[in-house]
């Protein structure tokens, strides 16, 4: 009788520890390995210099078209722009014209 008694009290001494040291695990466990956890960042920052890598070039494409939008504004018409445009458009070329075929699929506009 004496030895169940003190299994039980040993037991239960024992369950309050057991408790917070599994929260200290499950705490700690997310700090290493969890959504925003120290192994996660590094993953969030290579994310970040490819979105940022993505966003330089992005807005090179846009000041490059914002360049040729302007340039076919209809205040101030630059020839050569409007040259490139009808040319492509209508599969056109000039006899002096350097032309370089491009393969299937491949087209520049």
């Amino acid at each position: 009788m004496r030895l169940i008694g003190t299994v039980k009290r040993t037991t239960a001494a024992a369950m309050v520890p057991a408790v917070f040291l599994s929260l200290v695990a499950y705490f700690m466990w997310q700090a290493q390995q969890g959504d925003r956890g120290t192994n996660t960042a590094s993953q969030r920052a290579l994310d970040l210099q490819r979105a940022k890598a993505e966003l330089t070039r992005a807005e090179s494409d846009l000041a490059t078209w914002e360049r040729r939008v302007a340039a076919m504004r209809a205040s101030r018409v630059d020839s050569d722009t409007l040259d490139e445009r009808a040319r492509a458009m209508l599969n056109l070329s000039e006899p002096r014209d350097i032309i370089i075929p491009y393969p299937q699929g491949q087209r520049l506009f």
